[in-house]
């Protein structure tokens, strides 16, 4: 059955028949998770986010965050929300058993995670927020620590937040001037400000626990003097209670989407009484804080590919009940308007969001496999699986956020003037969708990771490694006839994209660093159009498999899948051209030009 904001259906093939989430269950960790437990979770999900999260999802954006005489006031449904995903074990999920958690592997979570958050992002990041934010503190925190807030934030009574972002800095992590003084008593006092902080404060919750990065004095400078704190709005008193922890809110931030997710500005120690608790060892907080960030990178992909799943399924619902016009050989007035859907480029339409939501879906499935794989297996298999995810989370972050963003908008298109208003809900998941391509680290940012680190990695072995997984994918392809030409197709194209890369790699060897990553935007999507080309070719390969006559939805699979291959992949012929051409066009372009 099909749900109006995302496929079961669809997440069940992924999960059970592409990358067989019951062979986890050969790991000790995920023993119990056999197929009919995967499914029940995923009707448990797909049941909470029907009844607690969908329905809010077009109030909270009428009834939008806002201040009242210095409380921050969220539409009630997100607290209720929040203790509904933490009483479904949903916050806690990917933890051990002995701590309260399912020890459920990411493959099924982030499966489920993609049913809340088409069903309402706004309030689902709230929870998952409070998730990575737990669980940084559970693997890096003393037991003190984790005694002290963790159940707090499993429970959904407290709220958890990343708070790296500050004015003068921005993604600039090396530049931050929050300060932290030890204090005899055994806490630190926290000085500075921070901004842009998602669920940074709120009266859905009953205290908010910042994962906070700040600089020790006498810290050393740029990235090596960041140290991680856990700085809670209220700190716990000797009696007990909550008490002010002198953590203010200085305004939140109007938005132009996600108006039911507070993004605050904080302002830290304004009475020199902000106690933080240090979390770790000093000066190494920003490699601490990389665990959430990763996981939150491979969140927003989600949350985009998901918000992309809910515009298309609302735009192919208007399709098919949407009478309009005739085809272009029909001028007979007196015959009855077709449905839109017959008309062939509103199909282009459905079919460009359709391969992107589910390309996008099927990626972020695979780095979920890889991250179970990089956690229980042994040796040479889960470093290489740890290899592969890291090259594969600034695509599975960027190129759901981006492309995302035109499927949002196809789907638009598809309603016509009824999608730019507020009838139907596309106008709002088009102003949703466009903060996923910023939050944590913009494109570009991702571009340079992938192009600076990532593709360099093990002097190129992740490179190599992910070489191997699409020659297998190829092989499988090939041998299935009615995969021929979509074979061709990618293969052409995979081509394309090496002779450019080899071009980059000696550019990496001969010019300057700036020189080399002038295009790094440019790569990383030339790279993730080749990185989605290779998800439907191993989608293309089940659904060929199955017994004929197959029904519609593998024939689907195949279909959108050659769309895919004759649609949008060949955009990566442009790319390599641009990208193999004069490579100091952007760097001579002085600033003065630009009028």
């Amino acid at each position: 059955m099909e749900y109006p904001y995302i496929s079961l259906r669809n997440l069940r093939f992924l999960l059970h028949e592409v990358f067989s989430a019951a062979s986890l269950q050969k790991y000790e960790r995920y023993a119990d998770y056999d197929p009919a437990s995967i499914d029940m979770a995923l009707d448990a999900a797909q049941q909470l986010a029907d009844q607690y999260l969908f329905p809010a999802y077009a109030e909270m954006d009428r009834q939008k965050v806002y201040m009242d005489n210095g409380v921050v006031r969220v539409h009630p449904a997100v607290g209720e929300g929040i203790r509904a995903l933490a009483a479904g074990g949903w916050i806690a999920a990917p933890d051990d058993y002995a701590q309260g958690g399912q020890q459920m592997p990411w493959l099924v979570l982030n499966a489920a995670l993609s049913i809340f958050y088409a069903a309402n992002a706004n309030l689902a990041s709230h929870a998952f927020l409070t998730q990575g934010a737990a669980n940084l503190i559970r693997t890096f925190g003393s037991e003190a620590l984790q005694a002290r807030y963790v159940p707090r934030m499993y429970s959904g009574q407290w709220q958890g937040t990343m708070a790296l972002t500050e004015p003068q800095a921005g993604s600039s992590l090396s530049d931050i001037t929050t300060t932290a003084q030890a204090d005899p008593a055994g806490h630190y006092l926290l000085r500075g400000q921070k901004v842009y902080i998602s669920g940074g404060d709120h009266d859905g919750v009953d205290n908010v626990v910042h994962l906070l990065l700040a600089r020790i004095a006498g810290a050393p400078a740029g990235a090596k003097g960041i140290s991680l704190f856990v700085v809670p709005k209220k700190r716990i008193s000797a009696a007990g209670t909550l008490e002010d922890n002198d953590v203010l809110t200085a305004g939140l931030f109007g938005k132009m989407g996600q108006k039911g997710y507070v993004a605050a500005h904080l302002m830290l120690g304004e009475n020199a009484n902000c106690h933080g608790y240090l979390v770790g060892e000093p000066h190494k907080g920003l490699a601490y804080m990389f665990q959430m960030m990763n996981e939150a990178r491979v969140a927003t992909g989600l949350m985009a590919a998901a918000t992309a799943s809910a515009a298309y399924y609302a735009s192919l619902q208007y399709a098919r009940e949407r009478p309009q016009g005739r085809h272009p050989s029909n001028k007979d007035v007196n015959l009855p308007q077709l449905l839109i859907i017959e008309h062939a480029d509103v199909r282009r339409m459905l079919l460009q969001q359709k391969s992107i939501v589910e390309g996008s879906l099927s990626l972020l499935m695979q780095c979920s496999y890889y991250a179970d794989t990089s956690k229980c297996a042994d040796g040479d298999e889960a470093a290489e699986a740890h290899l592969l995810l890291e090259l594969l989370t600034p695509v599975a972050k960027s190129f759901p956020a981006e492309y995302g963003i035109y499927a949002v908008s196809a789907g638009m298109q598809v309603l016509g003037g009824a999608g730019y208003t507020d009838d139907y809900p596309l106008e709002q998941y088009y102003r949703d969708i466009r903060i996923n391509a910023i939050y944590e680290g913009t494109t570009t940012i991702h571009g340079i990771d992938l192009l600076g680190r990532k593709v360099l990695l093990s002097d190129g072995k992740a490179m190599r490694l992910l070489q191997a997984e699409v020659a297998a994918t190829l092989a499988a392809a090939g041998k299935h006839p009615q995969l021929r030409q979509q074979l061709d197709l990618f293969s052409k194209a995979l081509v394309a994209y090496q002779s450019m890369f080899a071009h980059l790699l000696k550019l990496a060897g001969t010019a300057t660093t700036e020189r080399y990553l002038a295009n790094a935007t440019l790569h990383l999507e030339c790279f993730s159009l080749v990185v989605i080309g290779w998800q439907w070719l191993k989608q293309a390969v089940v659904a060929a498999e199955q017994p004929q006559p197959a029904d519609n939805f593998y024939k689907s699979k195949l279909h959108t899948a050659a769309y895919f291959m004759q649609y949008e992949l060949p955009k990566v012929y442009a790319l390599c051209s641009t990208i193999t051409g004069d490579e100091n066009l952007l760097l001579d372009t002085p600033g003065e030009l630009l009028v």
